[in-house]
C-alpha cells in the first residue's frame, strides 16, 4: 500500500506530471528524466506493473476501489491530468518559444540534462568496474541514437504500432528521448502533427455539429492513424514498465548506471549550437507539415565560433537549466518527509 498524500504533494504531483509532458513533446528530452530527477521513478514504474492480469480481473468483475487502489490509481491520475494539461498548455508555449528563441531552450535543456547528471550521480553510491562499464555502454548507445540517420515517413498502422510501442519510451527510458526517436523512424510529424492536428480540427467541427469530415478520406486515415499509435503507446508503456520493474528489483545499480549512460548521451541531441536539415521533395523543395512549418530531417552541430552576446547569454541558460535542476535537489532536502 503507498502512503497517502498531502494536498500539497497532490499538486506538486500534477506539475510534475506537467513538467513530464512537456518534456515529452519536446525531440531529444525525456520525461523520464523528470521522472528520475523529481525522485517517484521507480514508483512511477511500479504502478505501471501493475496494470497487469490481476487489475484487468478486478476491474472486469466491477471492483473499481480495489482496482484503483492496486494500480496506484491516485498516483496515475494526478500524473495524467499533469500531463494533459501540458499538452494544452505548456507545450504549447514551448513551441512557440523553439520558433522564436531557439538556442536559449536548447541552451536551458542542455543545462538541465547536466544538471540531472550529476544529480542522479551524487546518489549512486559506490561506483565500481563494473559499473562504469555499464554507464560506458549506456553513454555509447545514446549517442549513437543520437547521430543515426532518419527514416522515412511511413503511414502503415503495423508500423504506426510499433511506434506508439518506441515512441513511449521517452515516458520510462531516462534519457531515451520518445519524440527524437520518433524522428528517427520517420513518423514525428505525421504522429505528433498531423494527426493531433486532425483531432482538434475534428472535435471543432463536431463542436460547431459539422460531420463533414466523415467523407474526407485524408482525415479518417489520420485519426486512425491516431487511435493505432495510441494503442501502440499503451501496449508499450505497460510492456516496458514491466520489463524495467524486473531489472529494477534484481540488478538496481547497474540499470541506474545505464540510464545515466543514456542521458549523458542524449546530450548531443539537445547541443544548443546546431542548425537545421531540413527535408526535401523530389523536386528539391522544402517539404510542410500541416501547420506549414518546414519538416526538419537532422541537425548539424557546431561549436560557437566567436563570444558574442548571444553565445553569454545561451550560456547563462545552460546556468540556469543547470540550477533548476539542483533546485529540486535542496528542495527534496528541505521538504517535509511526506512521500511525495
Amino acid at each position: 500500500m503507498y502512503e497517502k498524500r498531502s494536498l500539497w504533494d497532490q499538486f506538486w504531483l500534477v506539475m510534475k506530471g506537467l513538467a513530464m509532458g512537456a518534456a515529452n513533446k519536446v525531440p531529444g528530452v525525456s520525461g523520464g528524466v523528470v521522472a528520475f530527477v523529481a525522485g517517484f521513478y521507480e514508483e512511477f514504474i511500479y504502478s505501471l506493473q501493475k496494470i497487469n492480469r490481476k487489475a484487468f480481473k478486478l476491474f472486469i468483475n466491477g471492483r473499481f476501489n480495489s482496482f484503483f487502489q492496486y494500480i496506484n490509481g491516485r498516483f496515475l491520475g494526478l500524473l495524467i491530468l499533469g500531463m494533459v494539461i501540458s499538452y494544452f498548455s505548456v507545450s504549447k508555449l514551448l513551441d512557440y518559444l523553439i520558433v522564436h528563441y531557439e538556442l536559449y531552450v536548447w541552451s536551458a535543456f542542455f543545462g538541465m540534462i547536466v544538471g540531472s547528471i550529476y544529480y542522479i550521480a551524487k546518489g549512486f553510491g559506490e561506483w565500481n568496474r563494473k559499473y562504469l562499464g555499464y554507464l560506458l555502454l549506456g553513454i555509447l548507445a545514446g549517442v549513437s541514437i543520437s547521430f543515426l540517420e532518419p527514416a522515412t515517413q511511413n503511414s502503415n498502422l503495423v508500423f504506426v504500432f510499433f511506434c506508439g510501442i518506441i515512441g513511449v519510451s521517452g515516458m520510462t527510458l531516462p534519457g531515451l528521448s520518445g519524440s527524437f526517436i520518433l524522428i528517427l523512424l520517420g513518423n514525428y510529424v505525421l504522429l505528433l502533427v498531423d494527426s493531433v492536428n486532425a483531432l482538434f480540427d475534428t472535435l471543432a467541427e463536431l463542436f460547431q455539429g459539422d460531420t463533414g469530415f466523415v467523407s474526407d478520406p485524408v482525415r479518417i486515415q489520420l485519426l486512425k492513424v491516431l487511435v493505432v499509435f495510441s494503442l501502440g503507446s499503451l501496449v508499450g508503456l505497460v510492456s516496458l514498465s514491466h520489463l524495467l520493474a524486473y531489472v529494477l528489483k534484481r540488478y538496481h545499480n547497474a540499470t541506474y548506471a545505464v540510464i545515466m549512460g543514456f542521458i549523458a548521451g542524449s546530450l548531443g541531441v539537445v547541443w544548443p549550437w546546431k542548425t537545421k536539415k531540413f527535408e526535401y521533395d523530389e523536386l528539391g523543395n522544402i517539404m510542410y507539415d500541416a501547420n506549414g512549418s518546414a519538416i526538419i530531417k537532422d541537425y548539424e552541430r557546431f561549436w560557437p565560433s566567436e563570444f558574442s552576446f548571444e553565445t553569454l547569454w545561451a550560456i547563462l541558460f545552460i546556468i540556469v537549466g543547470i540550477l533548476l535542476v539542483l533546485s529540486l535537489d535542496w528542495y527534496q532536502k528541505h521538504r517535509t518527509p511526506d512521500h511525495g
